[in-house]
């Protein structure tokens, strides 16, 4: 009879074979060194492990050796190595976590109440859920060549219009932030699953308009999402249609937005700049429900679309004294 199943035998069932091999064999099959392959493995997001710890299988050996590959190449070196294995790592690590909570929750559901989820019922799902990984990882891979050929578009369009220098990864954006307004205090409120259907629900609808709009998420923070679009019509529409979300739905939190104009850097997938900056200290300055633009972005806005008052200048932490518009639908 086989005995209890242990912790390793999730890694197991997910890497497609046994843990075989030290930190030092993997890096011996593969091709590259120990540093290198550390210095990867922790670009990740791993630890690494012990000398002595097996905690590698033929897949990572598989996977090392195509880096030895791409390393052959003359576009490739090993800073570009580590730092597109970070993007993958700290991408990868949220997409992981976000589906394991859903399929968690997914398979909590099945089990009789307060049945705790054991790592023996784990590993059962897993193998009996085996059949639905290969479409999962085609989906995942879809998503992937979407978006790629979304942001070479984006890359060639910009540099086209002289709005952006791809190679240096910096273009002419606006940039948004929004979030929910007395977030702690209302957590404070609120039991866990309570607190986790309102991100949800604020992250679904903010992610959905920022799409209809074309516009693109960065990054969500719990109660904050920060994103960019190419006109600043787009991010203004983008910004209202947020802030009016609690108008159409009393039960939704009251939001606030920021939104400002102007160059940005792109890295590894985020943005960074004064208009990013810009955007942040207005969002954290904003009345609930209230849409607050810098100058930038007011004055690019085709005139008439919108109604643009002046508020008075503040002092912004990080920027000195910033003018202000507050921006209403005409």
């Amino acid at each position: 009879m086989a005995g209890p199943r242990e912790p390793h035998d999730i890694e197991e069932t997910l890497l497609g074979g046994p843990l075989r091999y030290t930190r030092k064999e993997v890096a011996e099959r593969s091709g590259i060194s120990e540093d290198e392959a550390r210095r990867i493995w922790q670009a990740l997001g791993f630890p690494a492990p012990p000398d002595e710890e097996v905690a590698f299988t033929d897949r990572d050996v598989a996977a090392l050796r195509e880096i030895r590959g791409l390393l052959g190449h003359e576009m490739v070196d090993e800073e570009m190595v580590l730092r597109l294995s970070r993007a993958v790592g700290q991408t990868m690590g949220r997409l992981a976590s976000w589906l394991g909570d859903v399929w968690l929750q997914r398979y909590s559901e099945l089990l009789p109440p307060d049945e705790p989820v054991t790592t023996e019922a784990v590993v059962a799902a897993l193998e009996a859920t085996e059949e639905l990984r290969p479409a999962f990882e085609r989906l995942l891979m879809h998503g992937w060549r979407r978006q790629l050929a979304a942001a070479g578009l984006r890359a060639a369009g910009s540099s086209a219009t002289a709005t952006a220098d791809p190679a240096a990864g910096v273009a002419l954006l606006a940039a948004g932030f929004a979030d929910i307004v007395s977030f702690t205090r209302m957590s404070r409120r609120m039991d866990g699953p309570e607190l986790a259907d309102l991100v949800e629900r604020f992250e679904t609808a903010v992610t959905g308009i920022v799409a209809e709009e074309g516009g693109r998420v960065i990054k969500t923070l719990g109660d904050e999402v920060l994103f960019v679009a190419d006109e600043p019509r787009a991010a203004a529409e983008i910004g209202l249609r947020i802030a009016e979300l609690s108008e159409e739905d009393p039960d939704f939190p009251r939001v606030r937005v920021g939104l400002a104009y102007g160059e940005v850097i792109f890295r590894l997938g985020d943005v960074f700049g004064t208009p990013v900056n810009t955007a942040a200290r207005l969002t954290s300055t904003a009345h609930p429900g209230t849409v607050l633009a810098d100058t930038g972005l007011a004055d690019a806005l085709p005139r008439g679309s919108y109604d643009v008052s002046s508020l008075r200048p503040r002092n912004l932490q990080g920027l000195g004294r910033v003018r202000i518009r507050l921006l209403r639908r005409a």
